[in-house]
């Protein structure tokens, strides 16, 4: 038999099963060779209008549209084997079924419950073995959904192709109209169209029956890290043309060899004998060129139009043209209108960096999931264009779609305000592991990696924001991802194409591996490999983290090769959920039911909060992604340098104001207007500020910020894109002494039984003879120490994700609570008052702790805190080194001199400047979606925490120290040796307000949240430490309202 009979017998078959399809199983599902059924071809994503006047008016107003969204009727079942077989027919009774909304998640909207999962297959439990069947697709727990939707098309429809648009469909989807099959089609993250015109009649009511499984085959390449939804999830429509139509525009503005003159391609495929126009716009709106096509061969029209020194497209500038595509009518009108935005620039890499328009651009980027909190994977429109406009806020530059094809108008957005793309497809197998068994040499498999890769470039390959190509996501390496490579390249020879799991020596043009460590960027920047690096995922940003951020961009900002990468990630995936008191808040895995698979809050990587607030590390991203940086002179002459980092843009369009700081107080400012410096180049300015007054001054900053003179973009005009803080003169005093007042009795000591209480005339401090802390602190018959608390030493916090991912709440764990043996404590009366030293071991870690309390007549206590380390060997690092205590939680509000506004830490403090900073005790504690260590603030001079009736304890020292005030114990914050399903939102305030007083708390950390610690320097190895600070009651807070 020849190889034509087969096909053809084999297309006959086929033909015969489709006609039959109602009455028998359908296996599409859960065969890995079929992906599709009767799917139309992928074509780039666009919308062909029928006048001028329809694209003037937009897609909503054509009269060949019809969006099909909405509330349709909707049946679930639990398994796959109870769905009903003849839900599509029209004389069905779906009388006693609920609806869901189209697009819309079928667990968010009473069908099932949200999974959220890393790399588990959520169907296939762990105890079967760590590495799945991907030719065993469930049913038992398979949940099918079975949706009925009646339109009436209108009749001017009559006569016309008509297509149904499907955006994503999760799983996979059957199409019927009118009780006959149309289609199938798998690819969760990509659009579907079915040609419908053989199954509809114009001008009557048509049944639309979609059936769509929780699981398929598809879904073994659909392991990504995040919520696991079903549903039909993107904007459906249907939409009507010619039957001799342009089926498909493919744009190309590229530059020549200077990336001065542009050089526009279009290729234009269609089926009518029309001939075709092209019109090119400007962004200004005027016509630059209009011309006919060359003509058609096979069905294909390629023409090429030179364009002198047209606007360039990158992301500082992103000008975007309009090709219009198009054929005329009897009359001459211009009809089959397709408007493609395209922007004049050129990829390539050369001299082992990636260049845009021949410059090695830095890559600030962010990774981002497609996740809504209240919608899940449906994502509105306004919420795209928030994300957007925080990005640019955040002078992010880059985004890469983890991991897979987004909704187009993401991509519009990107192209419309400035942001650089990596376009991943659709393809993550990370469940099955990277080795014999991954799915990347799997055949049944093949066919399915090309075709999700081939769709990726098909449907986006006109945005000119997509700078490269990416194959997929953490599924191995092998001849499955080959393939594609080797298609991709051949198709668009305009762009780079990447896989991480390609390594260094696959088939990759960019080294884009995952949580390089910094001594591996290193070694590769210098070594001798022609790949730029570009990390696809860097600075694990869970929790409390982004500790050591600094350190990756001082290696990118010196080192030629390395170019930047893609944070991981953007927002956290929360879901807004309610508890079983109908309190809102932001849900994990493990928050649905006890019984699915979880990976509890490994979803919440974000710099960004779910709700698009701000976490702290978001202010450290936007420092260290800001392209102006300045630099010091001679600050005595007021002299400092201005660099551009931009790439193409010159600074002309932005102002500099600066601000003379003494101890935290502006007490001059100016502007500087003029900002000419180009590109990469440095300018040195001269400010007008001046030193004389503040000569005496021990803490001079000046702070410089650059602004927009006009609105750009989705910044407003007097947006601050970049900030630096330069030191003029920064020293303590060194020489603050304990003070007392001559004119008032000295302090005395009484010994009791169980402590000795030290008194003046206007106080009384308590130090317990159990356990040598100080248990009371009264001025003024106000109590500064809870009832039943003491000040007392603190080496732990509660553990922050990444501490958890290393294991130090149990490898620290000594250091959590430590047995104190009292050893001694005596009283003795000193020069300026009582001097009362406490004495402690620490067997467990064999250390001795000596505590001093000096304390003069006017209750002022100088504490002292020593630790003395013992041989004992293999003792864990600490946490921290200071003290704490729990004060009356009427005192509500700190004012400190210190690193501010936000939180920061020794490894992540550079976006914080020092400043005088008035804060509320309950805005302390940042909403991390699991409770852990917050509200730290570094480099602090002092601190007041001021109460309600404004009297306030001040807390100085002869050197910088870090302090937090937060409304929570750190017991209140620690969950203990292992995670539990708890929420920052839903934590009840305790009775007192806690302040911890640190010489140095540990860093954050953010090269993985999986086994890395800080960096030497942000660590506190076991050894001897010491530390000092002054305790100042006062009737009158400096609080100011």
């Amino acid at each position: 038999m020849t190889t034509k009979v087969k096909m053809a017998l084999l297309f006959f078959c086929s033909m015969a099963v489709q006609t039959n399809a109602g009455a028998q199983e359908r296996s599409e599902w859960k065969t890995p060779e079929v992906n599709q059924a009767n799917r139309l071809p992928m074509h780039t994503s666009f919308f062909s209008y029928e006048s001028e006047k329809a694209m003037n008016s937009g897609i909503q107003n054509s009269r060949f549209f019809m969006p099909i969204n909405g509330n349709w009727k909707f049946k679930g079942v639990m398994n796959a084997d109870e769905r009903i077989s003849d839900f599509y027919k029209k004389n069905y009774n779906d009388g006693d079924w609920g609806t869901m909304p189209v697009p819309g998640n079928w667990e968010l909207n009473g069908f099932g419950d949200p999974i959220y999962t890393n790399m588990q297959y959520p169907w296939w439990p762990w105890s079967k073995g760590s590495t799945a069947d991907p030719m065993v697709i469930p049913v038992k727990d398979n949940h099918v959904g079975m949706y009925r939707h009646e339109i009436v098309i209108p009749k001017h429809w009559s006569g016309k192709q008509i297509i149904a648009h499907f955006g994503a469909a999760s799983s996979n989807m059957y199409l019927w109209i009118n009780g006959r099959y149309v289609g199938y089609s798998e690819d969760n993250r990509l659009s579907a169209e079915f040609d419908i015109t053989p199954y509809i009649s114009a001008g009557k009511k048509n049944l639309i029956a979609v059936e769509c499984f929780r699981w398929s085959d598809g879904s073994y390449l659909e392991d990504q890290d995040c919520f696991r939804f079903s549903g039909i999830t993107r904007d459906c429509f249907l939409f009507a043309r010619d039957k001799k139509n342009i089926q498909d525009v493919r744009i190309k503005a590229g530059l020549d060899q200077n990336y001065t003159n542009g050089i526009l391609s279009a290729e234009v495929k269609t089926n009518s004998p029309k001939q075709i126009f092209i019109d090119l716009v400007s962004p200004e709106g005027k016509t630059v060129v209009s011309q006919k096509a060359n003509a058609a061969k096979n069905g294909v029209s390629l023409t090429e139009i030179k364009i002198d020194n047209p606007l360039k497209w990158t992301a500082e500038t992103p000008n975007l043209y309009k090709v219009l595509v198009y054929t005329k009518d009897g009359k001459g009108e211009k009809t089959d209108i397709i408007p493609v935005n395209t922007g004049f620039r050129t990829i390539e890499i050369k001299d082992q960096n990636l260049l845009v328009n021949g410059k090695p651009v830095l890559i600030k980027g962010t990774n981002r999931h497609e996740l809504d909190p209240n919608n899940g994977s449906v994502v509105s429109h306004d919420r795209m264009y928030q994300d957007i406009q925080i990005m640019k806020k955040l002078n992010i530059n880059a985004v890469r779609t983890s991991h897979y094809p987004n909704d187009p108008y993401w991509y519009d957005l990107c192209d419309r305000y400035g942001i650089y793309v990596v376009c991943e497809a659709n393809v993550e197998s990370h469940g099955m592991g990277y080795g014999k068994e991954t799915l990347a040499r799997n055949e049944h498999y093949k066919l399915a990696h090309m075709e999700r890769n081939q769709r990726n470039v098909q449907c986006n390959f006109n945005h000119p924001s997509i700078i490269i190509w990416s194959m997929g996501n953490e599924a191995g390496y092998g001849p499955n991802f080959e393939q594609c490579y080797d298609w991709i390249k051949a198709e668009d020879t305009t762009r780079p194409v990447q896989y991480e799991q390609a390594g260094m020596d696959g088939k990759t043009d960019i080294f884009c591996p995952m949580y390089f460590g910094y001594a591996d960027c290193i070694r590769y920047s210098e070594g001798n490999n022609p790949r730029p690096l570009i990390q696809c995922e860097y600075a694990h940003a869970m929790g409390n983290s982004l500790g050591g951020f600094k350190e990756y961009w001082d290696i990118i900002r010196s080192k030629k090769k390395y170019q930047g990468g893609f944070i991981w990630d953007f927002a956290d995936q929360n879901i807004l959920w309610k508890n079983k008191d109908g309190k809102d808040f932001y849900a994990y895995g493990g928050d649905f039911n006890s019984t699915d698979p979880s990976d509890n809050n490994f979803c919440d990587n974000g710099f960004v909060k779910a709700n698009r607030t701000l976490h702290p590390t978001a202010y450290e991203v936007q420092h260290f992604y800001q392209n102006v940086w300045a630099s010091a002179v001679d600050l005595n002459k007021g002299e400092i340098k201005l660099f551009n980092e931009n790439f193409f843009t010159n600074l002309s369009d932005y102002y500099l104001e600066w601000q003379l700081v003494n101890y935290g107080t502006i007490e001059q400012t100016g502007i500087v207007d003029d900002l000419d410096i180009e590109p990469q180049h440095s300018k040195t300015l001269k400010l007008s500020y001046d030193l004389g007054d503040l000569k005496d001054s021990e803490n001079i900053h000046l702070n410089i910020l650059i602004k927009n003179k006009h609105r750009n973009s989705l910044l407003p005009a007097g947006y601050t894109v970049a900030r630096n803080q330069l030191t003029i003169k920064e020293t303590f005093d060194k020489h603050i002494t304990l003070r007392s007042n001559p004119r008032t009795a000295k302090a005395k000591f009484a010994e009791q039984d169980d402590s000795i209480i030290v008194s003046g005339t206007d106080f009384s401090i308590a130090i317990s003879k159990k356990n040598g802390l100080i248990g009371k602190y009264n001025y003024h018959h106000i109590s500064y120490i809870g009832q039943g608390c003491t000040l007392q030493p603190n080496f732990w916090r509660a553990p922050t994700d990444n501490d958890f991912g290393a294991g130090l709440q149990k490898k620290y764990a000594v250091w959590k609570n430590p047995k104190m043996e009292l050893k001694n404590v005596e009283a003795q009366q000193a020069e300026q008052g009582v001097k009362v030293v406490s004495t402690i071991n620490i067997p467990e870690v064999e250390a001795t702790l000596t505590l001093t309390y000096e304390i003069s007549n006017i209750g002022e206590v100088m504490v002292s805190q020593k630790m003395t380390a013992g041989a004992k060997k293999d003792v864990p690092n600490l946490f921290r080194f200071g003290m704490r205590m729990q004060m009356p939680d009427n005192f509500q509000k700190i004012v400190f001199l210190g690193r501010g506004p936000h939180e920061n830490y020794c490894d992540r403090k550079s976006s914080a400047f020092m400043g005088l900073y008035q804060q509320n005790v309950d805005k302390q504690y940042n909403l991390y979606p699991r409770p852990q260590e917050s509200g730290t603030h570094t480099d602090m001079q002092f601190i007041e925490i001021c109460s309600n009736r404004n009297n306030a304890l001040t807390v100085c020292s002869n050197e910088a120290f870090s302090a937090s005030v937060l409304p929570y114990k750190v017991e209140t914050l620690d969950e203990g040796t292992d995670k539990h399903q708890r929420h920052s939102e839903l934590l009840e305030k305790d009775k007192f307000v806690e302040i911890c007083i640190d010489k140095k708390q540990m860093g954050m950390g953010c090269v993985n949240s999986w086994g890395a610690i800080p960096e030497k320097d942000y660590l506190l190895p076991y050894q001897d430490y010491e530390m000092s600070f002054f305790l100042t009651p006062t009737l009158q807070s400096i609080w100011t309202e």
